[in-house]
């Protein structure tokens, strides 16, 4: 999986961020050093299969609505379901075929796109768990509660692939959304969040304040240069909002941009808050900011709020896999609110927020 290519956005300065060397491979671990006998084992794999397990229960539990009273609703069921499938085959990628359970029926036959022709005669009723999804709203509650585990993972695994649970995460909180579940799940709270300095470095961390140096260590510094990039995307989006708020008239969606300007000042403040308590200086914003295109009337400012979220979803993927694990929660929580944010401004709903390319979904397992 590559991470996205920079971009720009066009001069409103969400700029990428510089990923780690870790990031630009697939998630898998089946690489082979000259000598070896075999694959080298992955230490993924239990968090991988974790999240396809989760996964594999949010198909049966669409194939069980499907089949039963939520045949009525198939024109909103199934893209859905097709994009839990895309994640399954997004999680399975580069694990060999022989470490993966089989996929249903449904899953299995599923064309290019994710999407079954139909669900199978004999779908499953219910969750893993035993709790019966018969209805929508037991199956966005399923989806929710599959976003948490998710991000209960997310220290556990290495960074493309947290990035890509993070992503997921924000997906399956998207699909409770369209099923009528507005409920967040919560990260786990991480060992120092941006609003709270450590009052000691995380023990695999360095002693000292990471700095820019060259004798800083690579990963303290990558990670400062990441959230670098996160509080200068913020000092645009707050830029951005000041536009999108004045060509709003006095209704539902000025009070919405209000809301989310002051949400991205209070993330830009935490970050800056956060990168101080690392020893390094918050970049300051610009003085200025020249917009993506012309904002004169309500509809331009729409297509800016989304367009800003949008951006935004990127900058957390890449930040989920820039920084320490204890951090990655705070960072998913972002990417989440912009996916949200985005989506209320009337956004297309990606299967991946913030991963822009195209995922692998290969029919089976690579070798």
């Amino acid at each position: 999986m590559q991470p996205p290519s920079r971009r720009t956005f066009l001069a409103l300065g969400l700029l990428a961020l510089t990923a780690l060397t870790a990031c630009t491979g697939s998630h898998g671990g089946n690489d082979t050093t000259p000598g070896n006998r075999g694959p080298l084992p992955n230490p993924d794999e239990p968090v991988i299969l974790r999240s396809i397990a989760a996964t594999d229960t949010l198909l049966a539990g669409y194939d069980a609505l499907l089949a039963g009273p939520g045949g009525a609703q198939a024109a909103v069921l199934q893209p859905l379901r097709a994009e839990v499938a895309q994640h399954r085959a997004a999680l399975a990628y580069g694990l060999p075929a022989a470490s993966i359970p089989p996929a249903s029926p449904a899953t299995s036959s599923a064309g290019p796109g994710g999407t079954p022709s139909a669900p199978p005669s004999g779908a499953a009723s219910g969750a893993a768990s035993g709790t019966p999804v018969g209805t929508p709203a037991a199956l966005a509650a399923l989806e929710r509660q599959t976003a948490q585990a998710r991000l209960t993972d997310l220290a556990a695994a290495r960074p493309p692939l947290a990035r890509l649970l993070a992503s997921v995460a924000a997906s399956d909180v998207l699909h409770a959304v369209a099923l009528g579940d507005t409920t967040p799940p919560v990260a786990p709270p991480p060992a120092a969040t941006p609003t709270e300095a450590p009052t000691a470095p995380p023990s695999d961390q360095p002693t000292a304040p990471p700095s820019a140096g060259p004798s800083a260590d690579p990963a303290a510094a990558a990670a400062v240069t990441a959230l670098q990039g996160a509080l200068g995307a913020e000092h645009a989006a707050v830029y951005g909002y000041g536009v999108v708020g004045a060509r709003l008239p006095e209704d539902q969606q000025r009070t919405d941009a209000r809301t989310a300007y002051a949400a991205h000042e209070a993330r830009r403040d935490a970050w800056q808050r956060l990168i101080g308590s690392l020893g390094a200086t918050p970049a300051a914003a610009a003085g200025g900011y020249q917009l993506p295109f012309a904002v004169t009337d309500a509809a331009g400012a729409t297509k800016l709020a989304a367009h800003l979220e949008t951006r935004l979803t990127t900058v957390y993927a890449d930040l989920v896999a820039a920084v320490p694990g204890p951090q990655r929660g705070t960072a998913a929580d972002a990417l989440r609110d912009s996916a949200l944010r985005a989506h209320r401004w009337g956004a297309a709903d990606p299967a991946f927020p913030g991963i822009p390319e195209p995922l692998p979904t290969p029919t089976a397992t690579s070798p």
